[in-house]
């Protein structure tokens, strides 16, 4: 496991990244990191007692309506597991496609 510190408004939260699972999905996430790329980006999307959504770059700007919509211009093959989702669990957002 991989552990990174993600600092909020609210206080920081400690992920726990599973490389072991999939690497290829850390990895890019680390980089991103590294590049700076989630600076400054907010949770766009937050459903009370169901999960916050966030990493948008287009979260930057102050026009709501294109929060959401951006991304790297790229997607990454799934990683499917059998990790259960339940509360705490970190996860990438999918698309309609089957193997976002």
């Amino acid at each position: 496991m991989i552990k990174v510190r993600l600092e909020t408004s609210k206080g920081n939260i400690t992920l726990e990244l599973d490389d072991a699972k999939a690497p290829v999905t850390v990895a890019n996430f680390l980089r991103y990191i590294d590049e700076g790329f989630y600076d400054n980006t907010i949770f766009h999307r937050v459903i009370a007692n169901f999960m916050i959504q966030g990493g948008d770059p287009n979260s930057k700007d102050p026009d709501r309506s294109k929060h959401g919509t951006g991304g790297p211009g790229y997607t990454l093959k799934a990683e499917f597991n059998n990790r259960p989702h339940k509360r705490g669990t970190l996860s990438m957002a999918r698309s309609a496609h089957p193997d976002s």
